[in-house]
Order: C-alpha cells, then sequence, then structure tokens
C-alpha cells in the first residue's frame, strides 16, 4: 500500500471536468485506488464517490494505491492534482 496527501489547490476543487480527469487517470492503473478525505474514503476509479467527497479548492486529500502499479498510480495522480487539472 502506498498513500500520499496532496492539497487541491485549482479554485472550484474536484468537481466535474476536473474530476473525470482525475478518474480517467485513475483507470488506466491496475491498482485499487482510493481517496480520502477526513474520515471518508471512496473508490477514486467512481465519478459518483468522487464527487460525494465535495471537495473544494484548499482541501487536503490522501490517495492511496494498493496492487502491482501502486507508487505509479499514486504519482500520476498527485501530478494531475498539483498541476491544477490544466485549468
Amino acid at each position: 500500500m502506498y498513500v500520499k496527501e496532496v492539497t487541491v489547490e485549482n479554485q472550484v476543487g474536484l468537481h466535474a471536468r476536473p474530476a473525470t480527469f482525475f478518474i480517467q487517470k485513475a483507470n488506466e492503473f491496475k491498482s485499487s485506488i482510493w481517496v480520502e478525505k477526513e474520515e471518508r474514503r471512496v473508490n477514486a476509479k467512481s465519478l459518483l464517490g468522487v464527487l460525494s467527497l465535495g471537495i473544494v479548492g484548499g482541501t487536503s486529500i490522501r490517495i492511496i494505491a494498493d496492487g502491482a502499479d501502486e507508487q505509479a498510480a499514486v504519482d500520476a495522480l498527485i501530478k494531475l492534482v498539483e498541476s491544477g487539472f490544466a485549468e
């Protein structure tokens, strides 16, 4: 299991379009991947799950992966979040 924390910096947070980019990236990996905000953990490959966290700009989230490509998955998703989803 590989875990990293990141702060979502883009203004709208993880809503509609950015969430879609996030899920598409998560689905490129074989590992099981979760997003955790406070005490809630959801499947990072589920649009409804990610949207249900209500992640807004300035929120800290943890990205957790478990599987063969766990480190690459977490690092790629952290990089995507840090890029501001190219907005």
